[in-house]
């Protein structure tokens, strides 16, 4: 397990340049030093060397990041800013009741058993498996918590691919760890880590997931396990599927549509191909799609004046469009859209990019 005194060499590697605030969504509405990464670098810093120690106000400042992993790509010196937050939260965490506490409710025996439950009572709501003769590809499917829990997305899939025969591996897979690794319980998320990946074997085309955040978490892996191979080269999301197979979709009515981009996902090219599939659909492009929408999880709980701002500018940037319709990949970024056209007052309709698809009258290959 790795200390935040193993960071030392890349917290020494922060030239305090800046381009971390100028990337920082939340920097630009709360300009304090200690709200972007560089800020927080000189606090670890000072613990790293013994000046500073964990304290109640640094935990703070570690609690005030979206990690949305937008420092990360503009970081000229290339340092791992979410995976040293995450371990300075790891260590503060660790040495707190409140931190024990959260230990035990993210535990097998509490966090498993509710999700356990959560799959049995909406097991009779799903779609009965059909056994699928000469499947055009086999895909395991990384459902992740929320669509454990709830069966609608597994009626979206079977009404979208109803003429594509898949056949869709479902291992017992747990959640991706992305709950725990934000706040602070790295063994846990190991544990889950190691689990999920043991599973991911066996004959498959595509690794398939249908939650922007669950899919990066997943790929950072790596980044916490040694030795470790993730199929990265077949995994996809089901929207990335959904245009490869060109499969096209009829609506009656003509619909604005607009996209937001989840700060989790890492490629969206494939949503444009999509709604050009989409007869009778009109794409508006709305400004900074790819902005935050405020949640990102606990932060939206913790924060809440700067969520709700958050939520609230992409809100604005959404009415601009006069779109009937915000289509999303991350069920807590439909949170977010949510809260900020409550605050606004504005009526367009959030829906998940696999909901508004099946919403068309016919669908076709």
């Amino acid at each position: 397990m790795d200390m935040l005194k193993d960071f030392e060499k890349d917290l020494n590697k922060c030239s305090k340049c800046g381009l971390c605030e100028s990337a920082c969504p939340l920097f630009k509405i709360n300009p304090n030093d200690c709200v972007a990464s560089k800020g927080k670098f000189i606090m670890l810093h000072g613990v790293t060397k013994g000046d500073l120690k964990l304290s109640k106000n640094i935990n703070k400042y570690l609690d005030m990041c979206l990690k949305c992993g937008k420092c990360n790509a503009y970081c000229p010196s290339g340092i791992d800013v979410c995976r040293i937050l995450n371990t300075a939260k790891y260590e503060y965490m660790k040495t707190t009741l409140l931190g024990r506490f959260i230990k035990f409710l993210e535990s097998r025996l509490v966090f498993g058993t509710f999700m356990n439950f959560g799959k049995f009572i909406s097991a009779p709501f799903r779609p009965k498996k059909k056994k699928v003769e000469n499947p055009v590809a086999r895909v395991m499917y990384f459902k992740g918590c929320l669509n454990q829990i709830c069966p609608r997305t597994d009626k979206y899939i079977e009404k979208i691919f109803k003429d594509l025969p898949l056949e869709i591996i479902e291992p017992d897979f747990e959640c991706c760890g992305l709950p725990f690794l934000s706040e602070g319980n790295l063994e846990r998320f190991i544990e889950v880590a190691q689990s999920n990946v043991e599973k991911i074997n066996g004959d498959y085309d595509y690794f398939v997931t249908d939650c922007a955040s669950c899919e990066s978490t997943i790929f950072d892996y790596p980044r916490y396990l040694n030795n470790i191979h993730l199929p990265l080269e077949k995994s996809v999301n089901w929207g990335y599927l959904i245009a490869l197979k060109k499969i096209r979709f009829q609506f009656k009515k003509p619909i604005k549509v607009t996209f937001h981009k989840p700060c989790h996902l890492q490629v969206d090219s494939y949503i444009e191909r999509i709604f050009e599939n989409c007869e009778n659909v009109e794409y508006v492009k709305m400004e900074d799609y790819d902005a935050c929408c405020g949640f990102a999880g606990s932060f939206g709980i913790k924060n809440r004046k700067y969520s709700k701002e958050l939520s609230k500018q992409k809100a604005i940037n959404i009415n601009k469009t006069q779109a009937d319709y915000v289509v999303t990949t991350c069920p807590a970024c439909i949170l977010g859209l949510k809260q900020g056209l409550a605050l606004t007052g504005e009526k367009t309709k959030v829906v998940s990019l696999l909901e508004f698809l099946a919403k068309a009258d016919n669908i076709s290959l």
